[in-house]
This record gives structure tokens, C-alpha cells and sequence, in this order.
């Protein structure tokens, strides 16, 4: 008797080992694989594809249970079980005041299931129907239970900070949450993961290969039914409602970086800004040797201005640490980069060629075919019409496959509507949509029969700003001692800013990240653009230290563009050298030395001749 027991404790745990940390499974049952009818309950884009594997697998789906059409628009799992010829049941509710509604009930027995699947489902399901296939139901949950239980796991992962996250699937019973586990996978979390980004790296792609597994573990008698541990259980509150999400500034900076990405996209972490009610989006964990440039604006509730930088908005926690936003949602819906805040963007109008609005047609297909519209208006919005950010995942990868334009998540966020969409897809056909702009307020010169405009503020950490202090000096031509123009005067203050943002760029640059051919080729292309606008380059070398225009055009600037590319000829070219150490036997030990680009130089020019300088004898040493 004792062997018995000592056995069957045996298998448990190797069972549990097992199931909890790898994806071989092991059981004592006898029992051969069985033929299981299955019965799919759920909806969304995560039931279409767990029905979908189970059918390529060649299991016996008999009949789908979903939500009605939505506006006319059937739910994708039961627009692809409707198109294999499965029986579908559209099931508004399942119960009328705590009771099973008869009717509901004879359609779920009339496909005779032995086993349920519930891959995602939003509705309350009846014990009666839980328990009324022989092989009882699965259900697929977005944590690593028992923590976490409730409808917003994934939120909660995030807002509190979880280094791991992953999913169980476990047998249901009456709790929330509460069944025996089936199975669990676990992955890493990254420090500026989102919802969407969680869900579509990991929890998604692997959800629906583990729900496959586990259907077979059932059918061959191996699927472990493990106790959940209640000491260790959690239950979140439901993060849908706008309410909820307003964002608390007394907070540290990895606390409010953990609250507003794990409130995105839904219900998004909002703030008040100038008065109106402003979605954050796109939270970035910001490393402390990153400098901060931009533009100040008051927050409502933080103790210390916003920055607007060139890559979003930074904004400080109660511990001095910062966070980047990268997308701002406006009262009226509008999605605006965070560094457009305050500044009015102009709406470029096209002008199609017959190829773009041929394009557009096919765009027009596409939204049709992913919204189940028999009609795409021009201003059509993609998300009222019903998208999911699935739909965006496969709106994206439609576009590249059918228009050859290479898009991200964040376009179709801040282009949703048809005609907004349209222009980013033509754009970046053209060429154009790839990188943001410098904004400056140029000065404007007559000299020369051209006309001339160049910025004249300080250039620090990749952006043009005005001096800390307020102060300016006049920059003169030293042929007649004209005035040129003002130019920003850098304070202490300045010059420590620039410091610290060329030994971030020293240290964390992406100049000594980037391969050899690529620094060749950003090379070329400066040279390229400084023979395109040499003119104007000249004129202003000529105005600036007193040149001779011709001088200036053939020697200034031609050295300059020379130089530029004999050296970019060079960058694939330098190799290390192997150098002999003693031979550490039997190891045999080699030493190579590797030639890397140092990326930042400090450089003090004269007045004479700046262009030159820096072009012919100092940029030549990146």
C-alpha cells in the first residue's frame, strides 16, 4: 500500500515539476489518446487563432460559441469558423437574472462536446455549461496565476512593476479564476513594455501554441489538474474606465513610467495640461545621464515643468528621475507626437499621382477587408469602425506586404482615420516620414543674389535652443563690420548641458554602435549635401570670416566635401591587427586589436575659416 502511495505522490510531482517549468509533461495514466468534441467559447482575434491551430492539428471543432455581430461586423471568430462550415451560435447572454436561459443551454448540448475551450471570453458563463462536457473546460488567463486574477491582468502585471510575466490555462470551476493549472509559460519583462507589446511578443503567439498543447495533453490522458496555491493569490481591480487612470505626479519616476504603460492603450493614463484632459502614451524609462533639452510647460499636479525634447515629453518623478512620453491623446481623439505639444501642425494636401491614388484604392481594400466593411468613406475612423491592436498588428503587415511601405503601430494610432492614413502611407512612399525635422526660426538674408536662411541659436544635445541666460551677442562681417545677424551667447550652464550630452552620446551614442559600411555611407551623404547647397555654403563662409567667394567655394567647401569622402572611403576598410601573446597552453591564446570609432570629439576652432576646420581636419577623425 505504502508503494502505491509513494508512487502515485511520485508522478504528482514530476507532474507539477512538469507543467510549472518545462513542456514535457508526465503522467501514470493508461488510458489511450481519445477522440475529444470540441466546443470553442470566446471571441476576438486570440479565439479565431486558437480554433484555427486546433482545426490544423485536426481536431473535431463542433461548434463555435461568440458574441453577435458588432455594427454589422461579425466577431473574427466567428467569421472564420462561419467560412470552414462550423456550426456558430451567437449568444448575446447566457443567463436572464442568475438563471440559464433554456434555449442557450439546447444549443450547447446539440453539438455533444466533450471538452471546452475558452481561449478569451468576456461573457459569464453558467456552471451548467462549464461542467457539462465529460472532459470539463480550459481557459486561457494572461498572468502567471494565482496572481493577478480578475479581467485586467495584464495592466496589473505592468502597473506593479513585474519583472515576469506569462499566462496559465487551467481547468475552470465556479471561482474567479480559481481552477486546477493545466499548464504556465513564463517570459521576461522589458523595462518600457506596454500592453500591446507584452501581449503581441509573448502572450499572444505563445498562448495560442500552449492552448494547442494542452487540448493534446487532454486527449492523451496527460494533463495535470495542479491545486492553486491561495497564499500566494491576488485579485486586480478592472482597469477599463477613463476614471481610473488619472495619473498621481507624487509618485516616483519608475512608478509613474509602470502606470502609464501599463495603461496603454487601454484605458490611458491621463493628465491635465493647459486646462484640457491629455492621454499619455508611449512611457520611455529614461537613463539618468541623458541631458534635457527643450521646451518648459506646467503640468497640472507636477511639482517641476515638463520638458519638450525632440523624442517626446519628459517629465520628473518625486525622486528626481525622469520618463519620456512619446504620444499625447487630445480631449477631442486627435493623436499628436508629444513633441508637436503647443505647436500647430500644418496638414500637408496631396496631390496624387495615378500610381498613389491606385494605391489608395488598394489601401481602401485593405481597411475593408480588416474592418468587414462593405464601404471604407473617407473619413472612416479605424478604431470606431472596431479595431483591435491585432487589427493594427495586421493592417501594418497587409501594407507591407501588398504596397512595399514599411509602417509602425504608433502611425496607425496617430493617423486613424482613411484620408490621415492615406497620406502617411503616400509619404512614406515618397521617401519622406522616416525622421523628424529640426525647428528653428530661421534668420532671413539677401547676399550674394540668394536667399539665405540658417539658424541662429545653440545646437546642443541634437536640438536648437535659445541661451539659458537670456543674453546674445551680434555676429559681424569682417569686411565692413555689418552685422550679420544675433547669435545665441551659451552661458556656463549651456556649455555643461552640451557636455553632458556629448559624453551621453560618447558613451551611449549610436556613431560607435553602428557598423563600418553604414558610417561610410552617412558620409557620402554629407558630402553629397554639401556639394548640393555649396553655393549657399560659400556665400555664407564668405559673409561669416571674410573669405573670397571663390576661395570659399573651391577650397572651403570643396576640401571640405574631399576630405568627407576619402575618409568614408576608408571606414570599411581599416581592419585590427592579430598580435601574438604568449602562448597560454593549450589554450593558445590570441590578442586582437579591434579599431572602434570614439564618435564625440571636443574641438575649440578659431574664427578663421570654421567650415574648413571642421570638415577637413577634425570631422575626418569620426
Amino acid at each position: 500500500m505504502s508503494f502505491v502511495l509513494s508512487l502515485a505522490r511520485f508522478s504528482a510531482t514530476v507532474a507539477a515539476r512538469s507543467c510549472l517549468q518545462s513542456p514535457r509533461l508526465f503522467s501514470t495514466s493508461p488510458s489511450l489518446a481519445k477522440e475529444l468534441r470540441i466546443a470553442i467559447i470566446g471571441q476576438s482575434v486570440f479565439g479565431q487563432e486558437v480554433y484555427s491551430l486546433l482545426r490544423r492539428q485536426g481536431k473535431n471543432v463542433v461548434g463555435v460559441f461568440t458574441v453577435p455581430d458588432n455594427n454589422c461586423r461579425p466577431d473574427p471568430l466567428a467569421a472564420q469558423a462561419e467560412k470552414d462550415g462550423t456550426p456558430v451560435f451567437k449568444i448575446p447572454r447566457w443567463r436572464l437574472k442568475g438563471q440559464l436561459l433554456p434555449d442557450v443551454y439546447e444549443k450547447y448540448k446539440s453539438v455533444k462536446a466533450t471538452l471546452n475551450v475558452l481561449p478569451f471570453c468576456t461573457q459569464f458563463i453558467p456552471m451548467e455549461v462549464i461542467d457539462g462536457a465529460e472532459e470539463g473546460s480550459i481557459i486561457y488567463h494572461p498572468s502567471i496565476l494565482p496572481k493577478h486574477r480578475g479581467a485586467s491582468a495584464i495592466n496589473w502585471t505592468l502597473m506593479e512593476g513585474d519583472s515576469t510575466a506569462g499566462f496559465t490555462i487551467f481547468w475552470a470551476d465556479d471561482g474567479l479564476d480559481t481552477g486546477p493549472i493545466l499548464l504556465q509559460r513564463s517570459c521576461t519583462v522589458d523595462i518600457n513594455d506596454t500592453v500591446d507589446t507584452l501581449y503581441n511578443r509573448f502572450l499572444f503567439p505563445e498562448g495560442i501554441r500552449a492552448m494547442g498543447e494542452a487540448v493534446k495533453l487532454i486527449e492523451d490522458g496527460k494533463a495535470p489538474r495542479i491545486v492553486q496555491w491561495e497564499g500566494g493569490a491576488t485579485y486586480d481591480q478592472l482597469w477599463q474606465k477613463k476614471d481610473v487612470a488619472k495619473i498621481n505626479w507624487n509618485t516616483t519616476a519608475l512608478e509613474l513610467h509602470n502606470f502609464i504603460r501599463g495603461s496603454d492603450k487601454v484605458p490611458g493614463a491621463w493628465t491635465m495640461i493647459d486646462k484640457q484632459k491629455v492621454t499619455l502614451y508611449g512611457s520611455v524609462f529614461v537613463d539618468d545621464r541623458e541631458p534635457v533639452t527643450g521646451r518648459e510647460i506646467e503640468i497640472e499636479g507636477l511639482a517641476q515643468p515638463a520638458v519638450i525634447t525632440q523624442n517626446g515629453l519628459v517629465m520628473y518623478g518625486s525622486d528626481g528621475k525622469k520618463i519620456r512620453v512619446t504620444q499625447l491623446q487630445l480631449e477631442d481623439g486627435r493623436m499628436i507626437p508629444a513633441n508637436k505639444w503647443g505647436r500647430e501642425e500644418k496638414v500637408e494636401k496631396l496631390e496624387l499621382s495615378p500610381e498613389e491614388e491606385a494605391l489608395q484604392e488598394k489601401l481602401r481594400g485593405i481597411w475593408s477587408s480588416i474592418l468587414s466593411l462593405s464601404i471604407v468613406e473617407d473619413q472612416t475612423d479605424f478604431f470606431a469602425a472596431g479595431a483591435s491592436s491585432m487589427d493594427v498588428t495586421r493592417l501594418i503587415e497587409e501594407v507591407k506586404d501588398l504596397c512595399d511601405v514599411s509602417m509602425d503601430n504608433d502611425n496607425v494610432y496617430m493617423s486613424p482615420k482613411f484620408t490621415e492614413f492615406v497620406t502617411e502611407v503616400v509619404i512614406r512612399s515618397r521617401g519622406g516620414g522616416q525622421a523628424s525635422k529640426f525647428e528653428y526660426e530661421p534668420v532671413t538674408i539677401e547676399a550674394n543674389g540668394r536667399t539665405l536662411q540658417f539658424p541662429n541659436q545653440l545646437f546642443v544635445n541634437g536640438e536648437f535652443i535659445n541661451s539659458s541666460w537670456g543674453k546674445d551677442y551680434d555676429c559681424v562681417n569682417p569686411t565692413d563690420e555689418t552685422v550679420i545677424c544675433k547669435v545665441e551667447s551659451a552661458s556656463v550652464d549651456d556649455v555643461n548641458t552640451a557636455v553632458k550630452a556629448a559624453k551621453y552620446a560618447f558613451e551611449e551614442g549610436e556613431w560607435g554602435k553602428m557598423n563600418a559600411r553604414d558610417r561610410g555611407a552617412l558620409m557620402y551623404k554629407l558630402a553629397d549635401l554639401m556639394e548640393e547647397h555649396k553655393e549657399e555654403l560659400a556665400t555664407l563662409e564668405s559673409l561669416d570670416s571674410g573669405a573670397v567667394y571663390t576661395l570659399a567655394l573651391k577650397t572651403h567647401i570643396g576640401f571640405s566635401i574631399d576630405s568627407l569622402r576619402y575618409f568614408a572611403s576608408w571606414c570599411d576598410k581599416i581592419q585590427g591587427k592579430t598580435i601574438p601573446i604568449n602562448h597560454a597552453r593549450p589554450s593558445r591564446n590570441l590578442s586582437i586589436s579591434k579599431r572602434e570609432p570614439i564618435g564625440v570629439c571636443g574641438i575649440v576652432i578659431p574664427w578663421n575659416y570654421p567650415l574648413m576646420i571642421i570638415g577637413k581636419w577634425k570631422l575626418v577623425l569620426i
